[in-house]
């Protein structure tokens, strides 16, 4: 059974469009376009829902009605489209004349970089250390495991040598890792080269630690090899006392203490007295005649040592650091404490 036709007088559709034209034009912003469209212009509006119910108008009134519905349907978006592009004008002039740019004036577009605090510290050992008659040496982080470990007198059962501790590169029976000091560097000076030896081996090492306030997996280490006649431990310990004062003032104080490294014999730890409490710097020692004798040098006529420091820690007991977070995620409020950084 359908319901009985419905009657749309000219007045209601005239009453619609006046209300809707009068919102539109009173619209302060685009903003407030917006919600008029919703109310006047889109689906739900009087004018849509009176289109909507043409269907239920007798058949003699609907061509009149539908026209009439039309009609002004048509002038509501014909005003609703004016007025957004005057709004959208009004816009548009406005943020010329505030946002306007005086492009006489000079700009310099591109950031100023600059060196990470990490590289500049290790620039400053750098330069030490050549002005002594040291060499910098380099090597790849991608070593064989001859060089990182064996060359160096370390056994097969040392702990050094599990994969808790180095980054094994597939397939393991390459004998690839990434190396786990930059020790290896020092076997390729001597394997290269004739004593005398001086050298420095600053670079990136990597082990399986996770990164917290004190260890990271990628870490950073300088390493010192001379080998020549006649060194002795009395070398090594004036050549730590200068890098300390070098590094950390005039003032600081060195020591070294027994300890055990397969590479060197005898082996050492080195502190330092600063800020009123010793510090664990590094390690260090006589090189083994071992390591010698496999880079082919003469254990009877050569004598030498080594060392070797991080340099995240030694950057981070010199300037006051206590999160290793801080050297390692880039943020630039941490490098710019040390007058570095983008501008």
């Amino acid at each position: 059974m359908s319901s009985a036709p419905i009657s749309i007088e000219p007045a209601e559709i005239e009453a619609i469009k006046a209300q809707a034209l009068k919102a539109i034009s009173e619209a302060k912003n685009l903003d407030e376009l917006k919600e008029i469209k919703i109310a006047h212009v889109g689906d739900r509006s009087p004018i849509a829902k009176a289109n909507q119910s043409l269907g239920q108008v007798s058949m003699e009134q609907r061509a009149t009605t539908g026209k009439l519905i039309g009609t002004a349907r048509a002038n509501i978006n014909q005003a609703f489209d004016d007025r957004e592009r005057d709004l959208i004008l009004a816009r548009d002039t406005k943020a010329l004349v505030e946002e306007k740019v005086d492009v006489t004036l000079p700009v310099n577009r591109r950031h100023k970089g600059a060196l990470h605090p990490l590289t500049s510290l290790r620039h400053e050992i750098e330069d030490l250390f050549v002005g002594l008659g040291y060499q910098v040496a380099e090597g790849p982080e991608l070593e064989s495991s001859w060089l990182n470990f064996d060359a160096l007198n370390i056994p097969q059962d040392h702990p050094a040598r599990s994969m808790q501790d180095t980054f094994f590169i597939e397939p393991l029976d390459a004998g690839l890792v990434l190396r786990t000091h930059t020790s290896p560097v020092q076997v390729r000076t001597m394997l290269e080269n004739e004593p005398p030896i001086y050298v420095i081996c600053p670079g990136r090492t990597y082990r399986s630690d996770e990164l917290d306030a004190t260890h990271t997996p990628v870490f950073n280490q300088v390493e010192g090899l001379v080998i020549d006649k006649g060194i002795t431990m009395a070398d090594l310990k004036g050549t730590l006392d200068l890098f300390a004062a070098r590094i950390f003032g005039p003032d600081v104080t060195t020591r070294i203490r027994p300890s055990f490294f397969p590479f060197t014999e005898p082996s050492a730890e080195v502190d330092f007295f600063y800020n009123g409490r010793w510090v664990e710097w590094g390690g260090c020692g006589m090189v083994n005649h071992k390591v010698l004798e496999a880079c082919g040098i003469d254990s009877k006529i050569y004598t030498g040592f080594a060392f070797g420091m991080g340099l995240e820690r030694t950057l981070m007991v010199r300037n006051g650091i206590t999160d290793m977070h801080d050297i390692v995620e880039g943020d630039l409020r941490f490098s710019r404490q040390f007058g570095t950084g983008t501008r």
